[in-house]
């Protein structure tokens, strides 16, 4: 009999741990070869205090480089970067979008890019230079595109993307996916437009997230993992029983002062 009832026990806590939790598995809807078609684009446009390198070239070098001075220089300096001859020779020129939307560039002054994308102002600054280039080549990036992933995930923090475009799901990759307390059917992605922080919540366990507005990540966005239930009451019992065994030293080093006046 007792033999009986152990298997009958053995039986139910194997089929309870090989049962896969249903909140922890990615895309849960999808179909074997199932192409799933997401009309999601994504273009970064530039906003007030990003950072971004403008570099400009041409057949004729010496006419373009004017139009490359790093900040201080002069034009007896090899100050010119980022392509054509002199690449190598330093960092790029960059400039600071300020809080109007603008930049200083040399020659041609202020010029508002805010809101446009890089292409915009590639043909932006083309149409200025033709007055005094023929045929600009113009190299626009953007320097300090970062992401910052917090909460239940392996290794929290920011990460700088060098090619201007990620999605949610590779910046999980990036910081090392979530942890098993991570509750995946309701990720925040924070993006701040205009000063505006909006809040997006999307589900990594339905394959609907291919069609989420914020699938394709933007600079500064911030993703944030919430701890499921168990975490949180993981947290409460943990705090609980260091209360607990505080109070109790407490106690213990009271009575031991009295005992030993």
């Amino acid at each position: 009999m007792r033999n009986r009832i152990l298997c009958l026990i053995l039986i139910v806590v194997t089929s309870f741990s090989c049962k896969v939790p249903t909140d922890v598995v990615y895309f849960q809807e999808s179909q074997n070869l199932e192409e799933i078609s997401s009309t999601n684009t994504f273009t970064p446009v530039f906003k007030v205090d990003d950072v971004v390198s403008i570099f400009i070239s041409a057949a004729d070098m010496d006419a373009a480089r004017p139009f490359n001075l790093m900040r201080g220089a002069s034009l007896s300096t090899s100050s010119v970067t980022g392509g054509g001859a002199d690449a190598g020779t330093s960092s790029e020129p960059t400039y600071l979008i300020d809080e109007e939307g603008n930049i200083d560039y040399p020659v041609l002054g202020r010029m508002k890019i805010a809101g446009l994308t890089r292409t915009q102002v590639k043909e932006l600054i083309k149409e200025k230079l033709k007055v005094y280039i023929n045929d600009p080549i113009v190299s626009v990036r953007l320097k300090n595109f970062k992401i910052t992933v917090l909460g239940e995930i392996s290794r929290p923090g920011s990460y700088t993307i060098p090619n201007e475009r990620i999605t949610v799901i590779e910046a999980l990759g990036l910081a090392g996916d979530t942890t098993i307390r991570g509750k995946r059917e309701n990720v925040v992605v924070i993006r701040e437009n205009d000063g505006v922080n909006t809040y997006h919540r999307v589900d990594l366990t339905s394959k609907s997230i291919f069609e989420s507005p914020v699938y394709y990540l933007a600079q500064n966005d911030v993703l944030y993992i919430e701890p499921n239930d168990a975490r949180i009451r993981e947290s409460k019992t943990r705090n609980n029983t260091v209360g607990i065994v505080v109070s109790i030293v407490g106690v213990l080093i009271s009575v031991a002062a009295l005992i030993l006046r």
